[in-house]
């Protein structure tokens, strides 16, 4: 510090408080936000967090300064903990005979209120959904508009509330769907559906997820008119919700004892406390597969994920593709699985 300018010992400080902060978030996903419904609004800035300290570490770096070690550490220390924001390798591509496509896909009512300016914007998604060819295809925040033909699915199961505008969650089907249903969330027109499919000998559970919303504005302006506390409080009673369905899809989910596959939006980061839970021993198939940033939201400041793709011990992720096309607020995603041979 004693060889630093007077501008430097500031930026430096900056750096420190940045720093512990980044360090302090990654108990985040450890700290039930029933408990601590504050603290865990603080989850949401993480990946802001981890580009503010890549670009001291960068800064010190390029002045050759022993400054760069406190941002590196913290960040080494996140990377062993949570992974790289940022996925430098290649994604993974296995071709396999037996491989099938999983999408995910929150269509936000298929641009009912023309949010996108664009004409067709419903015909461009069912267009790309049929390029693309998954297998299964779980959609949130589904409309049946009459112009939205997806019937080159063979099944599907859809579950819908609201009186004059129907929406909720539908999943769509190659193979036969022998059962379905949907786990009740209190209170909120968000939920979790669930179809049980037969592919060839084996019955394979998915769940479609959409955990309660955020509803914050992404774009600068709107939230520059928003007032902080209450939007803290907001986005914190939220993380509440999210928890208090997260354990009861979790509940569910224990009762059943098919291979397993959950998808959806869960509204929250991978360094929050509800896709630590959701996540446990199953697959995130971007970090097995994927590459880049992996971004699923269309957030103006940095790259978001919070759309999912989980898989379970029985499946080998053979691909994973985060896709660009801007037709909704979220971008799909797309996970290539297998079952594995048994042994």
């Amino acid at each position: 510090m004693k060889n630093l300018s007077a501008i430097n010992k500031l930026i430096y400080l900056i750096n420190a408080v940045i720093a512990l902060v980044l360090l302090f978030s990654y108990a985040l996903p450890f700290l039930p936000p029933r408990t601590f419904a504050v603290l865990s609004v603080l989850n949401l800035g993480v990946p802001f967090l981890i580009v503010v300290n890549v670009l001291f570490f960068l800064y010190w770096l390029i002045r050759v300064k022993k400054q760069l070690l406190l941002s590196l550490v913290v960040l080494v220390v996140g990377y062993f903990c949570f992974g790289s924001l940022y996925k430098f390798s290649t994604s993974k591509k296995v071709e396999d005979p037996k491989n099938f496509k999983v999408m995910n896909y929150n269509v936000r009512l298929f641009n009912l209120f023309d949010w996108i300016p664009e004409t067709d914007i419903d015909t461009k998604m069912i267009d790309f959904v049929k390029k693309e060819a998954p297998a299964i295809l779980c959609i949130q925040d589904y409309h049946p508009r009459k112009n939205n033909d997806l019937s080159f699915f063979k099944y599907k199961y859809e579950h819908l509330s609201g009186k004059k505008i129907k929406h909720g969650q539908a999943i769509f089907s190659q193979y036969p769907i022998i059962n379905s249903g949907s786990v009740e969330f209190p209170n909120t027109s968000n939920n979790a559906i669930y179809a049980d499919v037969v592919k060839g000998k084996d019955t394979l559970r998915i769940y479609n997820v959409h955990l309660e919303s955020l509803r914050i504005e992404t774009k600068l302006e709107s939230l520059k008119n928003e007032d902080s506390e209450r939007l803290i409080n907001r986005i914190g009673s939220t993380f509440k919700k999210q928890q208090s369905q997260t354990e009861m899809l979790l509940n569910h989910k224990a009762k059943c004892h098919y291979k397993m596959i959950i998808c959806g939006d869960f509204n929250n980061t991978a360094y929050s406390y509800v896709y630590r839970k959701m996540k446990g021993d199953l697959t995130d198939t971007f970090e097995a597969a994927g590459n880049g940033f992996g971004r699923t939201y269309d957030f103006q400041f940095f790259p978001v994920r919070i759309d999912y793709i989980f898989s379970d011990e029985a499946f080998a992720v053979n691909g994973f593709k985060s896709y660009n096309e801007h037709y909704s607020d979220h971008y799909p995603i797309m996970a290539t699985l297998a079952l594995k041979q048994k042994e």
